[in-house]
């Protein structure tokens, strides 16, 4: 049974309460191959029988502890959660021109993006995770939970959800009829998505009548979600997780 979402719980799902960069893993590292590689995922389980599963997609930078906490957060409220790596296990770029590296060769490899992910989903539901998911990334995951979204090939996906993630569609792609819910938390600042990007979106969407919500927060620039980041912006964070918990209400 997942817990009520009182505020004083949100506020302390968002590391507001007992300070949001003190953090200790509550979950586990879990090590799984594709193929003839090997990869490292974290998992964090709810106590007791989860109300779904909450499959993450990391930002550029790969699986961190970002990530970690998220899925710990959402594990106290009661989801089973699992971060993928889609990099492979040790490889964590941090300068600017190995993370686009990384990403660059997944978006001109989209079979490979979804064959990593559909493998993470997998591995989660392998480890016990609840098997009704929603798939959600930051950044470069979120473009990558729209990829699967528009793929159509994962099972049993309740909803798709995007925070500040890259949102225009590849050309030679288009979205399936009737598509699991939708969520995008996009910054009204964001100088990297731009709002042309948003609004062919909205067009696409419209034309299949597919259920989606598109979120605008003022001021917010990309990555306003990521805690300690100077772009952090914590108006925008707290009012995107709070819709994001209250899909997750409404599809799981």
């Amino acid at each position: 049974m997942r817990p009520a979402l009182t505020p004083l719980s949100l506020l302390a799902s968002l590391g507001l309460v007992s300070g949001a960069y003190a953090f200790t893993p509550a979950g586990s590292d879990v090590v799984y191959d594709v193929g003839d590689e090997t990869f490292e995922g974290y998992l964090a389980s709810a106590d007791g029988e989860a109300g779904g599963t909450i499959l993450i997609v990391h930002d550029w930078n790969g699986l961190d502890d970002y990530e970690r906490q998220r899925a710990d957060m959402l594990a106290e409220l009661g989801y089973d959660a699992f971060a993928i790596d889609l990099f492979g296990q040790g490889h964590r770029p941090e300068t600017l021109d190995a993370r686009q590296e990384a990403t660059r060769a997944l978006y001109s490899d989209r079979e490979r993006m979804r064959e990593l992910t559909l493998a993470g989903l997998a591995e989660a539901r392998e480890q016990g995770a609840a098997e009704s998911v929603v798939i959600m990334g930051y950044c470069f995951g979120g473009a990558v939970a729209l990829e699967i979204a528009r793929s159509g090939e994962a099972d049993n996906v309740a909803a798709y959800t995007s925070f500040h993630g890259g949102v225009a569609t590849p050309e030679g792609q288009e979205w399936p009829e009737e598509p699991p819910p939708l969520l995008i938390a996009h910054g009204g600042a964001d100088t990297s998505v731009t709002m042309e990007d948003v609004s062919g979106l909205v067009e696409e969407l419209e034309a299949i009548e597919a259920t989606y919500e598109i979120q605008i927060y003022s001021g917010a620039p990309h990555g306003f979600t990521v805690f300690g980041d100077e772009r952090y912006q914590q108006r925008a964070d707290e009012k995107s997780w709070a819709a994001f918990l209250n899909l997750l209400e409404e599809v799981l």
